[in-house]
């Protein structure tokens, strides 16, 4: 099974040894923390996307699930709980990819990749420039090995 390195004990819940992914929706709330830093459930809300339509208690109640689930940290030392992550945004990508290479593309990674570059319509020079630039340097480390 293909697992990076550093995933052993990435997004642990407190009573489990099984990793606990984020919904859409969960998501959603990351990348608003994890763009602007610790906020309150009001400042989360108003920091939601506009394609996004949802109310302060929905927040609220996804804030207290993610808690729950060990996915955000609440601070209660003031009267507005301030959330922040548990884990930073590579760290919650490289657990997502893991579990879609695993569970879609056979545990394989090249077949995620072969598939995400079918996409190539979507990329633009700089990202293939990237692409290549990564590829070069994996290659240079199987070298030196």
């Amino acid at each position: 099974m293909y697992c990076h390195p550093h995933l052993a004990n990435v997004m642990k819940s407190d009573d489990s040894d099984t990793a606990v992914t984020p919904t859409r929706a969960e998501l959603v709330i990351l990348n608003v923390l994890w763009k602007h830093g610790h906020l309150t459930v009001r400042s989360v809300h108003e920091r939601m996307p506009r394609t996004k339509s949802c109310g302060y208690t929905t927040v609220l109640k996804l804030l207290q699930i993610m808690h729950g689930k060990g996915l955000v940290r609440r601070d209660t030392s003031k009267r507005a709980h301030v959330y922040r992550p548990v884990s930073d945004k590579s760290t919650v990508q490289m657990q997502l990819t893991s579990e879609l290479v695993r569970q879609a593309f056979d545990d394989s990674p090249a077949q995620l990749i072969m598939r995400a570059l079918e996409q190539s319509g979507r990329f633009q020079s700089e990202d293939i420039d990237a692409i290549r630039a990564r590829l070069k340097l994996l290659e240079d480390r199987r070298r030196k090995k």
